[in-house]
């Protein structure tokens, strides 16, 4: 695959990024960055690997929030494109559900008990 069929790939399945698909610094594959942005504020970045292994292809996608300098907050490889990428977010939903139940339960601490003499 070379860079113009990688930034077809990455267009298709994500069309709300803007993607730019870097140089190659080596044969080992492709790498591209996409980024969605709001004026001058970076909402999202997300960045893409490529690779070939024992002649298949492998994704590596990887993903951070707001700003410039923002941490990557998950990573997730696969086979295609689009499973790496539904990978990484149903890891994102599940950190989700597990933050959201524990912000729950802290909630329900802070209230008094009903009928109790606490």
């Amino acid at each position: 695959m070379n860079a113009k069929e990688f930034r077809a790939e990455l267009v298709k399945i994500m069309p709300g990024y803007d993607w730019t698909v870097h140089r190659p610094v080596s044969n080992v594959g492709l790498r591209a960055t996409g980024k969605q942005t709001s004026g001058f504020n970076r909402l999202s970045t997300i960045s893409v690997d490529r690779f070939e292994v024992a002649g298949s292809a492998k994704y590596r996608v990887r993903s951070a929030g707001h700003g410039l300098k923002a941490r990557w907050l998950g990573e997730f490889c696969d086979t295609t494109l689009a499973r790496a990428l539904r990978g990484l977010q149903q890891h994102y939903q599940g950190e989700s559900n597990t933050y959201r139940a524990a912000a729950a339960a802290m909630e329900k601490g802070r209230k008094k008990p009903e009928g109790g003499d606490a």
